[in-house]
């Protein structure tokens, strides 16, 4: 009964997306992209504030993957406003990737406000395909509510073990799809299709925890959890670190 209630509502909420398609479809919703970093940013400001204790819990160790002489590059994925660079530690090296360009404006202000850290670029670039960055050239990659928008999943993590170092460390926090016996599984469900579209190709059914146990990582530290102060939909998490 519930699976069919499921698909039901699901195909509704399927039908009530269809003029958000449309305007994809026609490219207008590359209007909402340059909208969407302004909304991020907010959004940061509230998520930070409801995780932080977890951010710090998740970054603590982050230092101890620097070099013999002290020094850290780092580099994050879907780096968006900069929303983690409070949790860094004082004189890492920072590389900011975003596959969206109007993110800038955003992050110029977070790294004014982190002047604790250098950062050396900022590149236009998606997840998948960072040819940019040389193989081995970093110690830690970074990546927070990227893997739920990205499109592919293993292509991602495939380019971020390349551009780690051996013995260097890939950071996550994401939210994932909950329990099939709850009612937010019920609803990640049937909500997904209008999510996508407004949370800009968001995605809150991925088992992403599979996706990381399959990586190829020497060694993964993996926790699931339950941000409790956040959007139901978005409240399963998972974090850790993995290293190469």
């Amino acid at each position: 009964m519930k699976s069919c209630l499921m698909t039901s509502c699901k195909l509704v909420c399927l039908a009530l997306s269809l003029p958000l398609q449309v305007i994809e479809l026609t490219g207008l919703y590359r209007m909402y992209k340059r909208l969407f970093p302004l909304l991020a940013y907010n959004i940061t400001f509230s998520y930070n504030d409801k995780m932080h204790e977890m951010k710090r819990t998740l970054f603590r160790n982050v230092s101890k993957f620097a070099q013999t002489d002290g020094t850290l590059r780092l580099l994050e994925i879907g780096c968006g406003s900069g929303a983690n660079f409070n949790f860094y530690p004082d004189g890492c090296t920072v590389i900011c990737t975003d596959p969206n360009p109007h993110f800038q404006k955003y992050l110029h202000r977070s790294m004014e406000a982190s002047k604790h850290l250098t950062y050396e670029e900022f590149l236009v670039v998606s997840g998948e395909d960072m040819k940019e960055v040389r193989d081995e050239s970093v110690d830690v990659v970074v990546c927070t509510l990227v893997l739920c928008s990205v499109r592919d999943v293993q292509l991602v993590l495939k380019e971020a073990r390349r551009v780690l170092r051996t013995g260097g460390a890939f950071y996550f926090m994401e939210h994932v799809v909950s329990d099939p016996s709850s009612w937010i599984y019920f609803f990640q469900h049937v909500l997904q299709p209008m999510w996508y579209y407004l949370g800009d190709g968001c995605m809150i059914t991925r088992e992403t925890w599979k996706d990381l146990e399959a990586a190829g990582f020497s060694e993964l530290h993996l926790q699931h959890i339950e941000a409790a102060q956040v959007t139901l939909m978005i409240r399963p998490h998972i974090m850790g670190y993995a290293i190469k």
